[in-house]
């Protein structure tokens, strides 16, 4: 008699374990702040931009690719010259934040490090109005 419950809690276990691995590969969380593109390995970049909470997927056809659109800083060290031919160092402190709606856009073209590729380059233009 205790085999067969023994049994048959094991059997219920085992059901629950494969139900909870089928559950965490179909759900997925986007953090308040932040927004999700999800990229189908069949179709590339969709065009939706998911937003925070608990969302479905099909598993292992696509997957959430999750960026923070709160607002960043970020320090870029710059070497620029001056008037009088100088050369100086400035580190400039850059606020900046992605627009949410354009996400699959800077995804495609630019990547998920969009900020350590686009930055420094207008940050060494943006000195030499002043100086």
């Amino acid at each position: 008699m205790a085999a067969k419950v023994f049994e048959s809690i094991v059997k219920f276990g085992l059901m629950l374990a494969v139900a909870g691995g089928v559950m965490n590969s179909v759900l997925y969380n986007v953090d308040a702040g932040h927004r999700a593109v999800i990229f189908d390995r069949f179709c590339g970049v969709q065009n939706i931009v998911v937003g925070g909470g608990t969302h479905f997927l099909i598993p292992w056809a696509q997957n959430p690719i999750k960026f923070d659109c709160r607002w960043q800083s970020q320090n870029v060290p710059v070497i620029t010259g001056s008037k009088d031919l100088q050369n100086v160092n400035i580190t400039l402190p850059i606020l900046f934040q992605p627009v949410a709606s354009q996400l699959p856009r800077i995804y495609s073209s630019i990547g998920e490090d969009y900020d350590e590729r686009v930055l420094p380059p207008i940050t060494t233009e943006t000195p030499k109005v002043g100086l």
